[in-house]
């Protein structure tokens, strides 16, 4: 990195603030409205820090805090903090899905950093959605930029037993239909779960993406997997927040950092890691804010080329997310595959990651394992083709039972999810361990924002058999917590008339993920006949948000961006003056 530095006059904020006219005396004295001296902010770089904090956001409670740990680090280094409260997207109560709502805190962050007088950003969040909206915002208005994870909250305990939030929820709700536990242990577990401030423990959506925003460069080492509660979090957002100010000076912009080769590292990362086939989505879609074209094709050859080492529930496990930070975290967990990185490219605290991971150590070789060792001989992801799935499907099938993996059954057509939670359980379907239970009208346009309904539920008799796996098929996405055979993310979706809506009941489903395909046994004639006779369904939406949404996502394939965001194009800096 250059060690020019910016001078006050060349900073972006100074369009407001330094100049001759009328608008900047306007800008200063309200500057002093707001309680501030001109030598608290003048000719500083100044740092908007977004915060997605909430009082109904569990994962992001303790960002209210966090956000004067951030703002100390900046005054410290010269700068001039200002905290924008943005979207919070609660990944447990906002309905039908954050995922709908992920490309609004992407406008909301990209829009934010343009209109206002500020010259760098810090972004604080961790939850599901939070991460790639406050990075894909982050990225198209291209400023220097750091990203604080709000990290993993403590481990969930139950009786003698360490519990994982999500994948244990799973679990024993499971055993609760099976008739295996009853009420009294269900009212312990729900005040055992989930324990402290912080996204999910196990190597879920959120830990998963935490990682990969490390992984692209955009944190402090270390800081993806640094328990929310613990006082190395308030820390690690301090130095943080000094690190911003840095940045400015340098005026190393978020572009230099979000290339192709970090883009690849972080697809590395993530099967790596054995994360959540949500990944593939965020990526995509973030790589293309930043100008990088990133595909299924990328996921699937390079899940062929890393090994899983991560052993974190629900892709390995005993261990949480506690015990892969105190084994080494992320730079520990990259340390074993420096072979498959770009060592060259730069990250926000150093000039190369290579420099990055010079004498880092891991400690505990069963939570991050030897390359000898592995949780799984390659990636936890792969890539399905067939005529059920044109443009893709995707499988956690590290997360799967081995003897599903290869699995031709008959279908059993669930027209939506609604439907599905209704007549799961009716005796008259027949559903045996075998059938392939498929969902529609579940994607980007039909769920709508194509909630987390992927992984479908067992019929509870089939539970009492001891059943725990079935083929499930959808093109909806599941928890990053969850587990089993759910193929996921089928495009085009249903909704728009690709071919699982034409999938009946009956119907033979051969799922090969070996051979990584995903066939509908029938004719081409026949699909052709359904297709003939397929109506399309009446619009989610009428107005508001969910019509912008429906006119703009694209399909799971390429991101499920707004294509009016996703599309290149200059916009202008506003005038200031």
């Amino acid at each position: 990195m250059g060690h020019m530095s910016l001078r006050p006059e060349q900073l972006r904020s100074h369009q407001w603030y330094g100049t001759d006219g009328l608008r900047s005396f306007s800008h200063r004295a309200r500057t002093r409205q707001l309680g501030y001296l001109p030598e608290e902010h003048l000719g500083k770089p100044v740092i908007a820090v977004l915060n997605t904090w909430s009082d109904i956001n569990p994962c992001h409670v303790h960002l209210r805090e966090r956000a004067q740990a951030v703002k100390r680090g900046v005054w410290q280094a010269g700068g001039f903090p200002l905290e924008f409260p943005v979207s919070t997207l609660s990944e447990t109560f906002q309905k039908p899905t954050p995922m709908l709502y992920r490309n609004m805190l992407a406008m909301e962050t990209e829009e934010l950093l343009r209109s206002y007088p500020v010259d760098g950003a810090v972004l604080m969040g961790g939850c599901d959605k939070s991460t790639p909206a406050l990075l894909m915002g982050a990225a198209s208005a291209d400023l220097p930029t750091v990203f604080v994870p709000a990290g993993p909250m403590l481990p969930g305990h139950w009786r003698n037993e360490v519990l994982g939030s999500g994948t244990d929820m799973w679990k024993y709700w499971d055993d609760k239909r099976a008739g295996l536990i009853g009420d009294c242990e269900m009212s312990e577990l729900e005040s055992g779960l989930a324990r402290s401030p912080g996204t999910c423990m196990t190597m879920g959506t959120a830990a998963t993406l935490m990682a990969a925003a490390e992984a692209l460069g955009v944190t402090v080492p270390g800081a993806s997997s640094v328990p929310a509660v613990d006082s190395g979090h308030d820390r690690m957002a301090a130095a943080s927040g000094m690190r911003i100010v840095e940045l400015v000076r340098q005026d190393l912009r978020l572009s230099r950092i979000l290339t192709r080769e970090a883009f690849e590292d972080a697809v590395t990362t993530v099967l790596g890691l054995g994360g959540s086939t949500n990944a593939v989505i965020h990526l995509i879609a973030m790589a293309g804010r930043a100008g990088v074209t990133l595909r299924l094709e990328d996921f699937d050859r390079i899940a062929r080329t890393v090994p899983v080492l991560a052993n974190v529930r629900p892709g390995g496990g005993p261990y949480l997310m506690e015990d892969f930070h105190f084994a080494g975290g992320l730079p520990g967990f990259l340390s074993r595959i420096r072979d498959l990185l770009h060592l060259d490219r730069p990250t926000v605290a150093h000039a190369t990651l290579r420099q990055q991971l010079d004498g880092v150590q891991v400690h505990n070789d069963d939570v991050i394992r030897t390359r000898d060792n592995p949780v799984a001989q390659e990636g936890g992801v792969a890539v399905l083709r067939g005529n059920l799935c044109p443009d893709g499907a995707v499988i956690k099938h590290i997360a799967a039972d081995p003897s599903l993996l290869k699995h031709t059954g008959p279908a059993v057509v669930f027209p939506d999810y609604r439907t599905m939670q209704r007549t799961i359980n009716d005796p008259s379907l027949g559903i045996t361990a075998g059938h392939v239970l498929v969902l529609q009208n579940a994607g980007p346009k039909g769920g709508p924002g194509m909630p987390e309904y992927g992984m479908l539920p067992i019929p509870d008799h089939l539970l009492k058999q001891g059943v725990r796996d079935m083929v499930r098929i959808s093109d909806a996405r599941m928890s990053g917590t969850s587990y089993g055979t759910c193929v996921l993310h089928i495009a085009p979706e249903s909704y728009v008339g690709g071919p699982l809506a034409l999938v009946r009941t009956g119907d033979l489903i051969t799922l090969d993920v070996e051979a990584r395909s995903l066939r509908l046994e029938v004719t081409d004639a026949e699909l052709e006949r359904r297709r003939s006779e397929w109506t399309p369904p009446p619009a989610r939406y009428e107005r508001g948000y969910g019509a912008l949404y429906s006119e703009q996502v694209t399909q799971a394939d390429t991101g499920c961006d707004f294509a009016f965001l996703a599309r290149p194009g200059e916009v202008p800096d506003p005038y200031a003056g």
